[in-house]
This record gives C-alpha cells, structure tokens and sequence, in this order.
C-alpha cells in the first residue's frame, strides 16, 4: 500500500499521511492491481480514466491510490466526504466540473465511504458520470454489490483491494525508520516489527500510527531509542501473544475452541478465543469457524445455533476488532451450552460417499420434469405423485436411484430439537408402509 518517500517538513502530519505516496512507483503492495500491466497503471499511462469504486478493508491504500490517479494524470482533484457532503455540496461540484471540462481538464471526484451516501446522493451522480462531467472514484469497506445503487454501480468499475501481508507491514515500518532522519536514533529489534504488523490486522495506517506513538513515548538513553519487545508491550499496556497466524499453533488454538464447545465448557472456549483475538488473529476467520460448527456440532438438536454463529459473523463485519469480541464469546457460549448432535456431518459424510460411487447414476425418471414432447416420450415424470394431492402430504415413492434405494444417511440422536425430529421420520416411515 504504502510506498516511503520523503515528502515535506511539516513536522505536524502524522506519520502515515507524511509517507503517503504520490506516484504508482512510490506504491507499496496491491500489484494485482496496480502491476506493470495492470488496467489502472495503463489508464494512468494513457490519461484516459474511468469512474471506479475501491473496495477494501481500511489503511490498504484506497484514497492514497485515488490522490496518485489525480497526480499523475491532468485532473483536478475534489474530495467528498459522505459523512458530511449532501445533495447541495454535490451539485456545487459539478459546476466546478463544467469549468473544468471547458478547460480540457478532467474533475476527479474521490468519495470516501460512498457507502455511506443515500440513495439521493448516488442518484444525483449519475448524469455528471454519464455524460464525462466527472470521474467518480469512490472508496468502501463494504460490499459495493449491496451498498451502492445499481444505476451508479453499472457505471463504474470495482476493483478489490486485499489486506496487506505481515511481510508487507514489516517493510512499510522498516522504511518509514529508513526515511525519516528525526529517526536515525531509533533502535528496534526485529521482533518489534512483526509484534506491530500482526497487531495492525493488514492496515498500514495504523501500523505506522503504532510506530510513530510508540517512537514518541520512548524515553531517549544515551542518544539513543532502544525498543525491544518487552518495552514495547508496556507501551502497548496488552501482552501480546505471538503466534504465526498460517502455522502450527493457529490450528492449536482453533481446534481447542472447536473441541471445547463440543464438550459443552464454555469457559474453555471463552479462554481459547481470547488467546485467538488477543494474538491478533482474523476475527471473522473465527467467525466462519462457529458458523461451520453450528452445522457439525450442534445441527438439528438446535437449529438456532446457526442463525447465533451467522449474526455472529455480521456483527463481527460490522464492528471488526475490538469491539466485535463480545459478539464472538457470546456465540462461542451459546454453540457451547447447546445440545450436540453430529447427525448432519455424518449424514453427509456417507450421501458422499454414496455420491462420488453412484456418479453414474441416472435420476429415476418418475422425478424428471417432462419439459418437451420428448421428454414425454421418453418416460420423464411418468409415475411422480404430487404429495400435496395424497392423504398426510407423502407419497409411497422412492426418491433415490434404484441401486441404493434402500440407504439411510440421516440418524437424528434424541438430543434437543432431534428428538422430535426422530418422531417425526419414524412416523413418516409408518405412513410410507400403510
């Protein structure tokens, strides 16, 4: 994302906006998207840019890569803010953009979380983008398919920004010391670096924001700013666990939360996410896995399981790291609480066994749609019982292929919801025989 170059004096920027770059070269990351042959990188090249919409998590480079575009390319640049800007601001705008366009120059407007703008705000957009009065470069952390309106969005071009790697943060920080003279008496040890990228969650902002406030609260010795990692931790007033977030212990520490709620011990799970979070890992990577544990773990005995882990993993996109913590612990305590069954997972485990045997295996053809004369012909639906037509809602007929007509797949347990669900398939099982 962000490239280090010295910039100006102004002592007073902080040290992110201070490293922020001016030209693609100066770009740190993202080469997918702004690589040697890269459609934006041409359309700089070219002097020819379209509107587009950055979607990406925060500190990645969105507006840093909006001010290159105007930089390097003959625009005016005008920046927005949907927080603050409305219809009024807007139109003000776009007569500036008449001026100008009547000057040979294009108007690049930059909204930061276009998100954000309602419906009458995109909308008034849209005549500006259609007729090349402006160049629309919005930025979003949010799914632009969902937040920005389909008129404006089939205008414009989305391109998706990543989260920066470890190694990526690990070098921004060690360029920014590399830069900066008023650093020259700062002395880091390597495992600083990666204690603050991994704290950073793939944000170069707050990365550099880290290292800049821990910088300043050094105390100089000796002319010198010795941070190690036990002083940067106090500076940081949170011991960090530090564990490689792809190696052996991530998969430690999330099997232990699997295996914890599946002996129904909440306060285990609680302690095992919170080595997790604390560690600086992906919170919705937790997410996802609770979502998959509702299923595998807890199924049917109680089908709200699902629907907690899944609101678990919106509110987590919703309000990301720190405050999404209490979301996860309250699934973590409720999927570790709730009846157990692995009814589903072993139910699927053996349809698929059945599934990669019978591949072959034509659908019986009572249970084809007849769509043409043909199929007709051929025999398709030709014995199929419409069961909302036969007495309790079930007809005597076999659904599956005739070589496995017999097989079962799902057992439920008699835990929780389950129970009634036996009920319900043993009573089913009588009527098919009557």
């Amino acid at each position: 994302m962000f490239d280090l170059f010295e910039e100006s004096h102004d002592d007073f920027k902080p040290l992110a906006e201070k490293m922020r770059p001016k030209t693609l070269d100066d770009f740190f990351g993202q080469e997918e998207i702004v690589g040697e042959s890269s459609p934006i990188r041409k359309m700089i090249e070219n002097d020819n840019i379209s509107s587009m919409i950055f979607w990406g998590p925060p500190g990645v480079g969105k507006t840093t890569l909006a001010k290159i575009i105007a930089n390097q390319t003959n625009s005016s640049f005008h920046e927005l803010s949907a927080v603050t800007s409305g219809v009024k601001e807007i139109k003000e705008l776009m007569e500036i953009s008449k001026y100008n366009k009547s000057n040979g120059k294009k108007t690049i407007v930059f909204v930061d979380e276009i998100h954000r703008f309602n419906k009458a705000q995109q909308d008034a957009f849209l005549p500006y983008v259609e007729n090349g009065n402006i160049i629309l470069i919005g930025a979003t952390t949010e799914n632009p398919s969902f937040e920005v309106n389909s008129a404006l969005l089939s205008r414009t071009k989305v391109y998706v920004l990543r989260s920066l790697t470890e190694e990526e943060i690990v070098g921004i920080l060690k360029r920014a010391l590399e830069k900066n003279a008023e650093y020259a008496q700062v002395k880091m040890e390597e495992e600083c670096f990666l204690i603050i990228a991994r704290m950073s969650n793939g944000d170069a902002r707050t990365a550099l924001n880290t290292l800049e406030n821990v910088i300043n609260i050094t105390p100089t010795k000796k002319n010198e700013k010795k941070i190690t990692k036990s002083s940067l931790e106090k500076v940081l007033q949170s011991k960090t666990f530090l564990y490689d977030k792809k190696g052996e212990e991530h998969y430690n520490l999330i099997s232990a939360l699997h295996k914890s709620m599946r002996n129904s011990d909440p306060d285990a799970a609680l302690y095992y996410l919170a080595r997790m979070l604390e560690a600086g890992e992906d919170p919705l990577y937790v997410a996802r896995r609770l979502v998959r544990f509702a299923s595998e773990d807890v199924g049917l005995a109680n089908p709200n399981a699902l629907v907690q882990a899944v609101s678990a993993y919106q509110a987590v996109h919703f309000n990301g790291m720190p405050e999404c913590n209490v979301n996860l612990a309250q699934a973590v305590v409720y999927l570790s609480v709730s009846p157990k069954s692995n009814s589903l997972y072993v139910a699927y485990g053996k349809a698929k066994e059945d599934a990669l045997k019978t591949a072959q295996e034509k659908v019986p053809l009572h249970l084809r749609n007849a769509v043409t004369k043909l199929d007709g012909e051929l025999g398709y639906g030709e014995g199929y019982q419409y069961a909302h037509d036969v007495k309790g809602k079930i007809a005597k007929m076999t659904c599956l292929p005739e070589s496995i007509k017999t097989h079962r797949y799902y057992f439920p347990t008699t835990s929780g919801n389950e129970k009634s669900i036996k009920e319900v398939l043993n009573r089913i099982e009588k009527m098919k025989q009557q």
